[in-house]
């Protein structure tokens, strides 16, 4: 299989505007392209998708995306079409027309990308898949791969047919993407998806922008309300376990001054779609939801992820709060933690199979151990995951509190010498209410007569349950057997019979680091509001979600460094070709005019954010002046000898849209000329619509021109008649 002349870093900053890869993308991608089986492990925000969507790019021929939800997308598919990608998908929200057009691209060839969901890929009949096996495929990509798993947090009935896809299609590779999956997972997906010698990446699981905080569960919607004082303006989502807790939460918000929606499955599918969409687009900041809400939600300004009740394990908490914070500025995840919550959650615990029961139940108990826990919780995450930590991760509540120790040795000794007199067979939660003489059935009357009953009548049964569990965790006694009662062992009986002092922490002070939400580098806030209007307005216009447009992330850039032309605007984090020549002026404009009301000047000598790639194929080093790469000049060639855009992207397995992104791009570098594209009439009417409108968008341009002009004349002589000025 030929690839393209291009290279994944070309493809990375023409498309997607970034001059270096993350993680391991360089070598998933590189992977990939050997056409290998591939199993890649990386966190929500970490760049998964661009482990696809950039082989996707340089392999000839179609790369079918299986993804679990409409939304999901929906979302990618605006989002690389904004950047110049022929992408599109097939679901049921579509009529008979719309379904059509996707077909007749494909047909044509005119397609790189097709999200489906696996029961459109696998209907009863297979007819979509015997259409799409007359289809060059590349590739194919599972996206939420652990819903393939019965032991993945997730698991969909649907997606255990794609063993059968690969059956269909045996030489071409698959790419299995999670952002959570244990070792029994990760081996499910690969004996389901029928790999054939596949390698794993596991990317490191740390979010280190994320502040991980836990507080004690006491009047949780207060709780909640103070922390949203302090953050009026950001955009977050609020778990609960209940749809009625949803409800309850949602109506206190709205009262309080906080616009909010709800999203349950109680919901019908339009009203989920219509509270979805608009927190989307921001037009409601909060979205109040059960766990229903979320999965590849790619929304990349949340700011703030809140569970108002315990989550049933760890996979679930880590990909919950991976939805914050994506675009990489500072975010915040914040945990209610209530054992009560846990004691229910186990109520809900029944499952046929009595292993995978067991394996639920331990990870509950995992989840526990991490909110009552008095070390690094960052560290029990990723530790949780096989990633090894420092004790200190300077960015979670643990971390960023201060802690005084204090004598337990008179506790430790009762707490244990209960233990011992009941005989070492009784969990946590029997020896705290023997401990505090409880009157409850559940405690036997033999055991009443005991010494030690009562004997902590003084502390909350919440304190006991702590220091019993600090006990466990430091060694001083231990937990076993499938229902864990509470053992003593040798450590249990230096503090019984030698009296060996007991040092416990307690927090007396916790730091909630304001500056968490504020980002190191100085901006213009002026600046960045009238960016984030401009950036609102072509969301509207093109009916798309802000974020896909451009993220917070790169908005900031532009209003710390000040970029005065689309040279210097290319090096703003964001901004590939495609994305600069569509909507690159309008930006530029808002910067310029601001910064001559404020006497400033261009800060891009002092960026250093994005460092240029070491790669030997990197354009911009070997032309650090901006010059054509290869990719435009062999488009310009073909040009040049006649081949029109079809036959330019046929050549190149290339999108038609991306040849004419080529053109455009010659164009403003003065290789074209505006009358090689667009014959001088066309122009002339053009020109009229434009009516000295330099900053107008080709969307608003299309509207008034209608079909009679294509998108790429309309394209051409925008950016001439930019140029030109």
């Amino acid at each position: 299989m030929q690839l393209t002349q291009a290279q994944p870093i070309d493809i990375l900053r023409q498309y997607f505007g970034y001059d270096e890869f993350r993680n391991q993308q360089e070598k998933i991608i590189e992977h990939v392209l050997q056409r290998k089986d591939t199993l890649v492990l990386m966190p929500t925000g970490g760049g998964k998708s661009l482990c696809y969507q950039i082989p996707a790019l340089l392999l000839p021929g179609l790369t079918i995306v299986v993804s679990p939800l409409i939304a999901l997308m929906k979302d990618q598919v605006d989002a690389l079409r904004l950047n110049g990608v022929a992408a599109a998908f097939v679901n049921s929200s579509m009529n008979t027309a719309e379904r059509s057009h996707v077909y007749d691209l494909l047909n044509r060839k005119e397609l790189k990308m097709l999200y489906l969901a696996p029961e459109r890929l696998l209907s009863d009949d297979l007819k979509f898949l015997e259409y799409l096996k007359q289809q060059e495929i590349s590739l194919i990509a599972v996206d939420e791969a652990h819903c393939i798993s019965h032991w993945g947090h997730d698991f969909r009935e649907e997606y255990l047919r794609l063993g059968e896809l690969r059956e269909a299609i045996p030489k071409v590779p698959v790419l299995a993407l999670t952002a959570t999956a244990d070792a029994l997972t990760r081996k499910d997906i690969l004996g389901k998806l029928k790999m054939t010698a596949p390698k794993t990446f596991i990317s490191s699981f740390n979010r280190p922008n994320i502040t991980y905080l836990v507080q004690p569960k006491r009047d949780s919607t207060g709780q909640l309300l103070d922390f949203l004082d302090k953050h009026r303006d950001d955009s977050g989502i609020v778990y609960c376990l209940s749809r009625k807790g949803t409800e309850k939460v949602a109506e206190t918000l709205n009262e309080e001054g906080f616009p909010a929606r709800v999203y349950h499955a109680g919901l019908s599918a339009e009203e989920r779609a219509r509270h979805q969409e608009m927190f989307q687009k921001d037009e409601v900041k909060i979205i109040v939801a059960t766990i229903a809400f979320g999965m590849g939600i790619d929304k990349s300004n949340v700011r703030f992820v809140a569970h108002m009740d315990l989550p049933k394990n760890i996979e679930s908490y880590y990909q919950e709060t991976g939805r914050a914070g994506r675009d990489g500025l500072p975010s915040k995840a914040l945990l209610f933690f209530s054992r009560g919550d846990a004691v229910k959650l186990k109520g809900f615990i029944d499952h046929e199979d009595p292993e995978q029961q067991r394996i639920m139940l331990k990870k509950l108990d995992q989840m526990v151990d991490f909110g009552s826990m008095h070390s690094c919780r960052r560290q029990h995450l990723l530790r949780y995951f096989g990633e090894d930590a420092p004790d200190n991760c300077g960015n979670c509540d643990i971390c960023l509190g201060a802690y005084e120790q204090w004598d337990a040795t008179l506790q430790a000794q009762q707490a244990l010498s209960a233990v011992a007199r009941l005989q070492e067979s009784f969990g946590i939660g029997y020896v705290v209410d023997f401990l505090r003489g409880s009157k409850a059935e559940k405690i036997r009357e033999s055991h009443k007569n005991l010494k030690t009953y009562g004997i902590g009548k003084d502390k909350s049964k919440e304190e006991w349950t702590n220091i019993l569990r600090e006990l466990v965790r430091l060694g001083y006694a231990g937990l076993e057997g499938e229902y864990p009662v509470l053992k003593l062992n040798d450590r249990s009986w230096k503090v019984l019979q030698s009296g060996e002092k007991v040092l416990l922490s307690s927090l007396v002070r916790q730091e909630e680091p304001e500056e968490a939400l504020t980002p190191v580098v100085t901006y213009e806030a002026g600046l960045l509001l009238a960016l984030k209007e401009q950036r609102r307005e072509i969301a509207i216009e093109l009916n798309v979600p802000a974020y896909t447009i451009l993220s917070d992330a790169s908005l900031q850039d532009m209003a710390t460094y000040l970029p005065f032309d689309e040279e210097e605007l290319l090096r703003i984090s964001g901004f590939g070709t495609y994305k600069a020549e569509q909507y690159g002026h309008s930006f530029l404009k808002i910067v310029r005019s601001y910064c001559t009301e404020h006497a400033l000047e261009s800060r891009m000598h002092e960026k250093t954010g994005r460092k240029k790639s070491n790669s030997k194929n990197s354009e911009r080093k070997k032309n650090p002046a901006g010059k054509l790469s290869d990719t435009y000049l062999e488009t310009l060639s073909h040009f040049k000898s006649g081949m029109d855009i079809l036959e330019i992207a046929a050549r190149r397995n290339l999108a038609p849209a991306t040849i004419e992104g080529h053109l455009g791009m010659l164009l403003m570098k003065a290789e074209l000329h505006i009358d090689q594209l667009v014959a001088p009439s066309r122009q002339e009417v053009i020109h009229k619509a434009i009516n000295n409108r330099y900053d107008l968008q080709l969307g608003q341009l299309k509207e008034i021109l209608g079909d009679a002009y294509s998108w790429g004349e309309l394209r051409w002589v925008l950016a001439a008649a930019r140029a030109k000025k």
